[in-house]
C-alpha cells in the first residue's frame, strides 16, 4: 500500500467518523454512562448497612493491588500465610497500568487519584477508539452504538473504577483501528501495551497477526511493518511471564501465583460447565442465575456475530479470548467483567442498532444502559464478594 493510499484512508475513516463531532459525541455517550452510573451506586450504596463514599467504591477489591504495585513494586518472588501455604501477589497482575498510576504519583498526585484518573481518561481513549473501530468495520452510527452499548454493559462499572480494563479496551480497540488503517507502527506499540496490561493481551496480538497476514498477503511491498507490528505484540505476554519466571525462579510462576490467589487455572471449561450445570438447575441467590445467563448470551451472541462474518482478526481475538475467560476456572462472577474487553459478542447489537430506525436504536441502547448500569452498581454496593 502506498503513503498516498495510507494517507486517503485515514483521511476517509476521520471524514466518515464526523471527525471531531463525531468523536465529541461518543465522548458524550461515554459520559452519560458513568455519571448516571455514579449516581446509581451513590443511590445504592446509601441503603446498605455497611455505607461507603461512592469514591472508596472506586477503589476496592483488585484497585488495591494495582496501587501496591504503582507504590511499592513487586515482591522478590513467593509469599507464603502463616502456615506455610502459597498465596497469591502483585506479580499477578501486569506492570502497564501500575507504572501510569506511579507516573502519576511522581508529578504529585495522590496515588488514589491518579489510579481514577488513568482509569477515566483511558474510558475517554476507549470510547474514541471504539467509535473509530464500529465506524472503519461499519458506519458512524455504529461506532456511536459501539461506544454505547459496551460503556452500558453489565459489567462496565470498572470503567470507572481503578482498574485495568478500560485501558485494555482503549489498547485493544485502538490497536484494531490503527491495523485496519495500516498504520503499523501505531498497531505494534498499541499491542505491544495491550499485552503488558493483561494476559488477554495474548488473544489480541493473535488478532494482529492475523491482519498483519493479510495485509502481508494483500501486498509484497514493505512486509516488514506488519511483521514487526505482529512481532511486538506477540512478544508482550511471553516478556512478562518471561520475567517473573526469572525474578521467582520459576518457570510457571505466574500461573502459580494465579491459582494459589484466585484459583485461576485453565482446566478447558470444567469449572465454567459445572457451574452452569449446577446454577441453572438450582441455583442460590439471583446474582449466580445471572451470571449463568450472562455467559450463555453471550456465547449466542458470539455465534450470531460470527456467522455474519466480521473482520476476521477482531473475530480471532475474540473467540481467543472467550476461550481463555470460558475456558478458566475461578470467581464466576468476575466472568462478566472478563468478557466486557472482548468486543465481539457486541457486534449484533452494534450492527442492529446502524440499520434500526433512529428512534428504535435509541430506546433499544437505553433499556440495555439501564440495566447494565444499575446491575454494575448494584455488584460494588450490595453485592458483598470481588468483581
Amino acid at each position: 500500500m502506498t503513503i498516498t493510499s495510507e494517507k486517503t484512508m485515514k483521511a476517509d475513516l476521520w471524514a466518515r467518523s464526523g471527525a471531531w463531532n463525531g468523536l465529541l459525541t461518543a465522548v458524550g455517550v461515554l459520559a452519560l454512562t458513568r455519571i448516571g452510573q455514579l449516581m446509581m451506586i451513590s443511590w445504592l450504596g446509601g441503603a446498605t448497612t455497611a455505607p461507603r463514599s461512592v469514591w472508596e467504591r472506586l477503589l476496592i477489591w483488585d484497585a488495591g493491588w494495582f496501587l501496591r504495585v504503582a507504590m511499592d513494586g513487586y515482591p522478590d518472588g513467593y509469599t507464603y500465610d502463616g502456615q506455610g501455604k502459597l498465596e497469591g501477589n502483585e506479580l499477578a497482575f501486569f506492570p502497564v497500568y501500575p507504572m501510569l498510576i506511579r507516573a502519576g504519583a511522581a508529578i504529585g498526585m495522590d496515588p488514589s487519584v491518579a489510579a481514577v484518573g488513568v482509569a477515566w481518561t483511558a474510558s475517554i481513549a476507549a470510547a474514541v477508539a471504539l467509535h473509530l473501530l464500529g465506524t472503519a468495520l461499519y458506519d458512524r452510527r455504529a461506532g456511536w452504538a459501539l461506544v454505547a452499548v459496551c460503556c452500558s454493559a453489565p459489567a462496565s462499572v470498572v470503567l470507572s473504577m481503578a482498574y485495568s480494563e478500560s485501558l485494555f479496551i482503549a489498547l485493544v480497540a485502538g490497536m484494531f483501528v490503527a491495523a485496519h488503517q495500516r498504520v503499523w507502527w501505531a498497531a505494534g506499540l498499541l499491542g505491544l501495551a495491550a499485552a503488558l496490561t493483561r494476559p488477554t493481551g495474548a488473544a489480541a496480538a493473535l488478532g494482529l497477526a492475523v491482519a498483519a497476514a493479510l495485509a502481508m498477503r494483500d501486498s509484497r511491498e514493505q512486509r516488514w511493518k506488519p511483521l514487526a507490528a505482529a512481532a511486538a505484540a506477540l512478544a508482550g505476554v511471553p516478556l512478562y511471564l518471561g520475567w517473573v519466571a526469572y525474578r521467582v525462579g520459576d518457570l510457571s510462576a505466574w500461573f502459580k501465583i494465579q491459582t494459589a490467589g484466585w484459583g485461576t487455572s485453565f482446566d478447558y471449561g470444567s469449572s465454567t460447565g459445572k457451574f452452569l450445570w449446577t446454577t441453572l438447575r438450582g441455583g442460590d441467590g439471583w446474582i449466580p442465575v445471572s451470571v449463568a445467563l450472562i455467559l450463555l448470551v453471550a456465547l449466542a451472541a458470539a455465534g450470531v456475530a460470527l456467522a455474519q462474518k466480521p473482520w476476521l482478526p477482531l473475530a480471532v481475538y475474540g473467540v481467543v479470548a472467550m476461550v481463555l475467560v470460558y475456558g478458566q476456572a475461578g470467581f464466576y462472577h468476575s466472568k462478566p467483567r472478563l468478557l466486557l474487553p472482548v468486543l465481539l459478542t457486541l457486534l449484533p447489537a452494534v450492527a442492529a442498532a446502524a440499520r434500526a430506525r433512529p428512534r428504535v436504536a435509541i430506546l433499544s441502547i437505553a433499556a440495555w444502559a439501564l440495566f447494565g448500569l444499575w446491575y454494575g452498581a448494584y455488584l460494588v454496593t450490595v453485592w458483598p464478594f470481588t468483581l
